[in-house]
C-alpha cells in the first residue's frame, strides 16, 4: 500500500507522526505522506516539524515518508499562494481538500486547486468533467477515497477519469489507526468504484512516479 493522504494530531488526527507511520509499517506499507490540515494560520508551523521527523522516521523505520499538507477550506483565491509557500517551506506532496458531497467545502476550491501547482486533489466528489479536463493538462492525481461519506463519489470520480483518462491515486484520508487499509481492501474500494484489479496497480505506479519526481526536483535545487 502507498498512501499519500493522512493526517496526525498536528491538525485532526489522533497519533503522534511516529506511532502513525509505524503502524502503517506493521500494516505492510511501503510509502506514506504526513499530509495535515493547513491555512496560513499554520503552514509555517507544520512543515519545518513534519520535515524532522520524516526524515529520521524514513531513516529509521525504513519505510518511504513524506512530508505533505492538505490546503483545507482556504478561500480558492488563496490557494495558489499556500500552494507556492509550502513548496517553498519543503513539503514533498501538496494536496487541496476538494468539494466534496458531505462537507461545504467554498464553491470554486476544485477548480483553483487544479489551476495551481498541487500534487493531488483529495475525494473531489463534486467534480465535472471541464475539472478532469484541467487535471489531464495540470497532471494532477485524483483521489479515489477510502474515508467514510468521501469514498461515495468513487464510483463518479472513477468514471469521469476513466473517460477523459485522467490519472488516478488510492489514499485513505486516515485519520485513526483503523483507518489504514491493506491491498486487500485497497483492491476492494476500487471494485467498489467500478474499477478493475489493473486499475489499483496503475493507481500505485501513479503514487511512485510522483514520489520519485518530487523527490527529484527536491534534489535538484
Amino acid at each position: 500500500m502507498i498512501d499519500l493522504h493522512t493526517h496526525t494530531f498536528f491538525s485532526d488526527g489522533l497519533l503522534i507522526p511516529s506511532e502513525l507511520v509505524w503502524q502503517a509499517k506493521v500494516k505492510g506499507y511501503k510509502a506514506i505522506a504526513i499530509t495535515d490540515h493547513v491555512d496560513s494560520s499554520n503552514i509555517d508551523f507544520i512543515i519545518p516539524r513534519m520535515i524532522k521527523v520524516c526524515t529520521q522516521l524514513r531513516s529509521e523505520y525504513e519505510i518511504e515518508v513524506l512530508t505533505g499538507v492538505e490546503l483545507t477550506y482556504v478561500p480558492p483565491s488563496l490557494i495558489s499562494v499556500l500552494t507556492r509557500q509550502a513548496r517553498i517551506l519543503g513539503a514533498e506532496i501538496v494536496i487541496v481538500h476538494g468539494e466534496t458531497t458531505v462537507e461545504p467545502v467554498p464553491p470554486g476550491t476544485n477548480r483553483a486547486g487544479l489551476l495551481s501547482n498541487i500534487d493531488i486533489l483529495a475525494h473531489p466528489g463534486k467534480i465535472t468533467a471541464e475539472d478532469i479536463e484541467l487535471a489531464v493538462k495540470n497532471n494532477v492525481l485524483l483521489e479515489i477515497s477510502s474515508r467514510r461519506g468521501h469514498c461515495l463519489t468513487n464510483s463518479h470520480v472513477a468514471a469521469l477519469a476513466k473517460k477523459l483518462q485522467a490519472k488516478l491515486v488510492i489514499n485513505t484520508d486516515a485519520h485513526a489507526p483503523e483507518d489504514l487499509i491493506s491491498d486487500e481492501q485497497a483492491l476492494k474500494i476500487v471494485k467498489e468504484a467500478g474499477l478493475k484489479k489493473n486499475d489499483l496497480e496503475i493507481m500505485w505506479n501513479n503514487a511512485k512516479e510522483l514520489i520519485y519526481h518530487n523527490k527529484k526536483n527536491k534534489k535538484g535545487k
